[in-house]
């Protein structure tokens, strides 16, 4: 048996539960998905599940099975080889989901044992009529070596359900059921929001291993997805106040800063070596003022080069979990430690620190998100995350998160998910002479969805029809109009609004377009002279007899006519030309004389009286009497 841990450990610990949000109510949410049974008819429906805080729940998808409930070994405590029983599901079967009871052994233990026996999935009937609750990790997870290795998907289901679904299998029912994890997380937008919370402890064991192992693995994707614009990401640290009546003790001193307003537990859960809670404290804050300095710069992405660099270069282990240690990662990646120390403030002031301040303040649930109470807990979109941390597993609920058809290209990699369009082309639309689908492959299935190609929008339903539209349409695939080549000569019925056989030819203009014999429906060549030939689109017309055809009046002249009438033509032209630029002499002349004549006698009016002009008589001194 383990020694009980000390008494302010456990007050610390209640504290957490209990005090951290300043007296308000606690409020935990369980996570859920959604289980449908297809058959029986009589459990026909949908019914929630609690989703389990280890193995990989499939986020973004869902897993289709055949409900098996043992008949031995029910709360599947042991290994199911003991009993010579296996779940694995034979090739073209449908996978098998194992039903078991809830109660004498961890849930864990539970899911490995079915996981090793074959089953796809492992689901829990509770024991008693209650709410449905989570299923977490044993608390001394050091002493479980198997619990990192659990992949299968769990989840709780509640008494009454249990009871109906294993009435229906002892009486030789076949249930099928759906387990859909696709609205699990919200994916209102192309932008997936998620946080971290974590810590810098790197004594608690496992657990502690399973988060930098985490980090160190998850690092290169999520810093390109935060690069590129994909996500934005904040990482929290979970802090402890310590009761007020404890806050002058030794122990509350060497695990708290700010005279007791935050704190952590004793890394080695032993007051007397090693390093102290608050030592953890500080480095948590430190952690948050590396995100907030490097934010600031536009490099948010720089946390996690220093969770890893440090994590490598600081461990306790080797003494060297120090603030030395921690700004030398700070130089080498070039960020600004002053203002780093800054941030951090002074860990001896008894007042507020408003980081951590605001890191207490976030614990609180908001909105459909509970309260954060288990360390580590990944929160994606406002929604706290279930299962194991995996690279693979995080990546997939991250991309459960983007709204359809706007997740990142790595979501779509055959590690992460298949193709639904590979297979009859996912049921949509498509041109395989052009090599063009209605079909978008997205995380969460596909969409039939008419495409943009080449600027060129395509308008349909998706699944039986898609048609390019507007400007350039017959640049693709000829706007899926008909169109020929004959005799060097190419014919089209693309147009701008739609296809319509050209002049010469008649048809739909899409899958077919006739050539027209002008020459046998005569509205051509009508004249009696007239010899008609029909060519591919049009026709050529003659005249026999040495005649000359005029394709303007549709019919036949001679060609000495022809001349002729050239000739005469010519001298009306020129006799016209010549009547216009004679009158146009004419007529300039005649304004040009009348011009001047105006002007010479205005100039001679100022010097003589002109004869039109009366006598003028001049009184200058007339004075009347």
């Amino acid at each position: 048996m383990a020694s009980p841990p000390p008494p302010l450990l456990l007050t610390l610990v209640w504290a957490a539960a209990l005090l951290w949000c300043g007296g308000c109510d606690a409020r935990f949410v369980v996570e859920k998905n959604s289980l449908r049974v297809t058959a029986p008819v009589a459990l026909k429906g949908a019914y929630e599940c609690a989703i389990g805080n280890f193995g990989v729940p499939q986020y973004g998808g869902t897993m289709v099975g055949v409900v098996a409930y043992p008949k031995a070994n029910r709360k599947a405590c042991k290994g199911f080889d003991d009993f010579d029983v296996s779940f694995k599901a034979r090739p073209g079967a449908l996978p098998t989901f194992l039903l078991v009871d809830r109660g004498d052994c961890y849930f864990t233990k539970k899911a490995w044992n079915a996981q090793n026996a074959g089953a796809a999935a492992i689901l829990v009937a509770d024991d008693r009529d209650e709410p449905l609750i989570t299923m977490d990790t044993p608390e001394e997870s050091g002493r479980v070596e198997y619990l990192e290795n659990i992949t299968i998907p769990s989840a709780l289901i509640s008494k009454s359900f249990g009871d109906r679904l294993k009435k229906a299998i002892d009486n030789g029912d076949m249930v099928n059921v759906n387990l859909d994890w696709r609205e699990s997380l919200p994916h209102p937008d192309e932008r997936v929001e998620y946080e971290f919370w974590t810590n810098s402890n790197d004594e608690c064991g496992p657990k502690c291993d399973s988060q930098i192992d985490f980090v160190k693995s998850f690092k290169g994707a999520a810093q390109i997805l935060e690069k590129q614009g994909y996500t934005q990401f904040t990482p929290h640290y979970i802090t402890w106040y310590c009761p007020e009546a404890y806050t002058s003790s030794k122990q509350c001193k060497s695990q708290c800063i700010n005279h007791g307003r935050y704190c952590a537990p004793d890394p080695e859960q032993d007051f007397s070596k090693g390093y102290d809670g608050k030592d953890v404290v500080i480095q948590n804050l430190r952690q948050v003022c590396v995100y907030k300095v490097a934010k600031e710069s536009k490099k948010p992405w720089l946390w996690w080069d220093y969770v890893t660099d440090f994590a490598v270069r600081c461990p306790m282990k080797e003494k060297k979990y120090t603030k030395e240690c921690a700004d030398g990662v700070i130089k080498s990646l070039g960020l600004d430690h002053k203002a780093i120390d800054k941030c951090i403030g002074d860990p001896d002031a008894d007042e507020e620190n408003p980081i951590l301040k605001a890191e207490q303040d976030a614990q609180i649930g908001k909105g459909s998100r509970g309260d954060v109470t288990i360390l580590p807990t990944l929160v994606i979109n406002n929604r706290q995350y279930r299962g194991k941390l995996d690279k693979g597993a995080i990546l997939k609920a991250l991309c459960a998160g983007f709204r359809e058809t706007t997740e990142p290209t790595v979501c779509l990699s055959e590690d992460i998910q298949t193709n639904e369009c590979l297979e009859n082309n996912g049921g949509c639309w498509q041109d395989k002479a052009a090599n063009i689908t209605a079909c978008k492959d997205t995380f969460l299935g596909k969409v039939c969805e008419c495409p943009i190609v080449k600027g060129v929008k395509f308008i349909g339903d998706g699944y039986t029809h898609c048609e390019a539209s507007g400007a350039g349409r017959c640049e693709i695939n000829n706007g899926g109009c008909w169109k020929e080549t004959m005799n060097g000569r190419t014919y089209s019925a693309c147009t701008a609004d739609g296809c319509k056989c050209p002049d010469g030819f008649k048809g739909d203009g899409i899958h077919k377009c006739e050539d027209i014999d002008e020459c046998k429906e005569r509205t051509a060549c009508q004249c009696k002279e007239c010899n008609c030939k029909n060519t591919w689109g049009s026709y050529e017309c003659g005249c026999s007899g040495g005649l000359l055809y005029m394709k303007e009046h549709d019919t036949c002249i001679s060609e000495s006519a022809a001349a002729q009438v050239g000739w005469n033509f010519l001298w009306v032209i020129f006799f016209g030309l010549a009547a216009t630029g004679i009158a146009g002499y004419a007529v300039y002349k005649y304004r040009i004389r009348r011009y001047m004549d105006s002007e010479i006698r205005a100039i001679m009016a100022q010097y003589m009286p002109l004869e039109n002009q009366g006598d003028i008589h001049s009184h200058p001194h007339q004075i009347e009497m």
